[in-house]
């Protein structure tokens, strides 16, 4: 895959006769017709990359990236994996350097803000599901600095893991310098 950037429509369709010329003729390799194209930045995506139409482009992250990014992640952190939550923060790990790897130069804070919130979320409600118990749930927030009302109250809660972990018990019992300890990368830039 490769994009071709030139200042003109025609000069787009003059670069790409060439090229498609020289990639049959030369390279001996066959032109996907359906994928390419002569078109403007924005309209057109990057495996995983989009432009925006700005006076001053910015490189943004395809939405067909994201969804792949949060279905990797929610298979990576299934609660019934069975695995231990470092065994799990591990896999994720290599995962998420390899993705701030490739995307990591987007200009796009807000998205990288809320996958990684997601991604904690994500995390927290796995750990949550594998205190399995209301006791040991309610020992491990006490162990973790949460006060005995509010470990009491979310310990016989009857939501589920997903809605407890975006919880104040479980922020505090497991805060973000937590997961970057288990050796989660933090996605967001920080300035």
């Amino acid at each position: 895959d490769s994009n071709i950037y030139v200042r003109s429509r025609r000069a787009g369709e003059r670069v790409m006769q060439s090229r498609t010329r020289f990639i049959t003729t030369k390279l001996k390799l066959k032109v996907n017709e359906q994928k390419s194209a002569v078109a403007r930045p924005w309209e057109r995506k990057f495996p995983g990359f989009r432009f925006t139409s700005a006076e001053t482009p910015k490189r943004r992250i395809a939405p067909k990236a994201v969804v792949r990014f949060k279905e990797r992640v929610r298979e990576l952190t299934r609660r019934t994996r069975g695995v231990s939550i470092e065994q799990m923060a591990e896999e994720l790990a290599r995962y998420l350097r390899g993705w701030i790897g490739y995307f990591g130069n987007c200009e796009m804070p807000s998205v990288f803000q809320s996958l990684e919130a997601w991604t904690r979320r994500r995390l927290r409600s796995a750990i949550w599901k594998q205190w399995k118990r209301g006791r040991k749930r309610f020992a491990e927030l006490r162990k973790r600095g949460v006060g005995t009302d509010l470990a009491a109250k979310t310990a016989g809660s009857a939501h589920g893991p997903w809605q407890l972990a975006n919880s104040p018990a479980l922020a505090i019992a497991l805060p973000n310098a937590y997961f970057i300890s288990l050796g989660i990368p933090p996605l967001a830039r920080r300035p």
